[in-house]
């Protein structure tokens, strides 16, 4: 289970990452390189991804958006100094709930 929290840790960090250099360049003027850097990033993302454990795609890649929130939240919070509030919170921990029940619940 270390393995999976660990691979969701590292994709989302790529995902978000890339993303925000891609957002940086075409937002915000900022140098070509950003942008490039980031398409790097989000390809990293999706190999990422692929070395999950759990047998299905679509259930890993549900479960990556409740985590892509928890981890956008304190992107936003450390690296763009937006303070989330308390619905923000809430909202994520409903969505650690969700991939919880996803991953986590027995089946046959």
């Amino acid at each position: 289970m270390i393995y999976a929290i660990v691979l969701f840790i590292l994709a989302g960090l790529a995902e978000i990452g890339g993303g925000y250099l891609i957002w940086l360049w075409i937002r915000e003027g900022q140098p070509f390189y950003l942008g490039a850097f980031g398409g790097i990033f989000l390809a990293l993302y999706g190999v990422i991804a692929t070395l999950q454990t759990f047998p299905s795609f679509g259930r890993v890649y549900a479960a990556y958006g409740g985590v892509f929130i928890v981890l956008s939240i304190l992107w936003g919070w450390l690296i763009d100094k937006k303070t989330p509030d308390l619905y923000d919170w809430i909202g994520a921990g409903i969505c650690v709930v969700g991939v919880s029940v996803m991953l986590l619940a027995p089946r046959q």
